[in-house]
């Protein structure tokens, strides 16, 4: 969090919002409890954080045109743009975290983890 924090503190974003814009970015018009879900968060505190993405006018709800009450999720062009911009600090916050690694140890680490959330995607 306070490597996250000292790279993207300009960018007034936490780690959480990161995700959810990294992940509507993926996962464009999805509703929030699949969000929640594709992020690993529960829906109340992706819900709070969506409130929060929206007032920044980085996200925006749209009613499906199926069913009027399910709400979907779709990044608006300044989140597009916001998300652009962190991008690289982001990439910048991964290389610091991995730096005590051999670039071997790293790429393992990697799998690993990849591995890990696949596993759990599954149940």
């Amino acid at each position: 969090m306070a490597i996250f924090n000292e790279h993207l503190s300009a960018s007034d974003v936490t780690p959480v919002q990161f995700a959810i814009l990294n992940a509507l970015l993926d996962t464009p018009g999805v509703d929030q409890i699949t969000l929640a879900k594709h992020v690993a968060f529960d829906p109340a505190t992706s819900g709070s954080v969506i409130g929060r993405l929206e007032s920044k006018g980085w996200v925006e709800r749209r009613a499906d045109e199926v069913d009027r009450r399910r709400k979907l999720l779709v990044l608006t062009p300044q989140g597009l743009q916001a998300l652009q911009g962190m991008q690289s600090a982001v990439a910048a916050v991964q290389s610091e975290i991995l730096s005590p690694l051999a670039s071997q140890e790293q790429a393992q680490l990697m799998r690993l983890l990849n591995q890990l959330v696949a596993g759990h995607a599954l149940s």
